[in-house]
This record gives structure tokens, C-alpha cells and sequence, in this order.
């Protein structure tokens, strides 16, 4: 029976959003449960409690099995399905853990800049006092 895939990401992030709206995952793959980290929940609870920052690194749950980062958004590359252009280039560029590693920090900085751009909090789940992204 193919586990619950869960994916946390920030909200109010339109990358983070459009990401999750277009990317297909294999209906093998099993259930798809698309979270919030700005909302309370079980598993940002568990994130928050591994030491993992929502605000360096989407987290991708598969069964037990935690995903982090760059080895998250290589993990729902390979899940995808290869239908559609935007689906079958996330495959593609982001099918090998090198290029993941290399072009993930990257993807998270732009995220960074365009919340605080639009004037948007980070999300702090380890409540160390950041609340701005000025002076990261």
C-alpha cells in the first residue's frame, strides 16, 4: 500500500504555492496532503522538534521517512509525473542530488527576497526571535 506523501510549505510564499499547484505526483505515489508550515499542525510540531528551520528548507514526509531541503525537492522530482512541461523540467533538472544540492539554496533565496519584498514574515518555527528577513 503506497504511503501518505505529505509536503510542508510556507503559504505565503507565490513560489512555494505555484510549486505545489503544478507539480503532478504519480497517483502510486499515494495520498498527497498539502500543508501550511504557517498553520499549527502534528507535523510542524515534528519539525520544529527535529531542529529542522521552515525557513532554510521545504519538508517533503513520506511515511516516517523525513525529507528535507534540497533532498525534498529531488525526492517530489522524482514522484512526479512526466506530463506536462513544468513537471517533466522539475524532473529533469532536478532528478540528480547534485544539481538539487546546487540549485535549491538558490530557489530558497528568491523565495527569501520576494517575502520580504512583499512584506512578509518569516515563519521562525525554532522561535529564535528572527521574525525579519533583514539581517539574515
Amino acid at each position: 500500500m503506497p504511503e501518505k506523501v505529505q509536503i510542508v510549505y510556507d503559504g505565503e510564499c507565490p513560489f512555494c504555492n505555484a510549486y505545489c499547484k503544478l507539480v503532478r505526483i504519480k497517483g502510486a505515489a499515494g495520498e498527497i496532503e498539502l500543508i501550511d508550515a504557517r498553520q499549527n499542525s502534528a507535523i510542524m510540531n515534528e519539525i520544529t522538534k527535529a531542529g529542522l528551520d521552515i525557513d532554510e528548507g521545504m519538508v517533503v514526509k513520506i511515511g516516517q521517512k523525513v525529507y528535507y531541503g534540497a533532498e525534498a525537492i529531488h525526492v517530489l522530482s522524482l514522484l512526479s509525473t512526466r506530463s506536462g512541461i513544468f513537471n517533466k523540467l522539475t524532473y529533469y533538472v532536478f532528478k540528480s542530488p547534485k544539481v538539487s544540492a546546487i540549485l535549491y539554496p538558490l530557489l530558497r533565496n528568491t523565495r527569501n527576497v520576494a517575502l520580504w519584498a512583499l512584506g512578509k514574515s518569516r515563519i521562525d518555527n525554532l522561535h529564535t526571535g528572527r521574525k525579519s528577513w533583514v539581517g539574515k
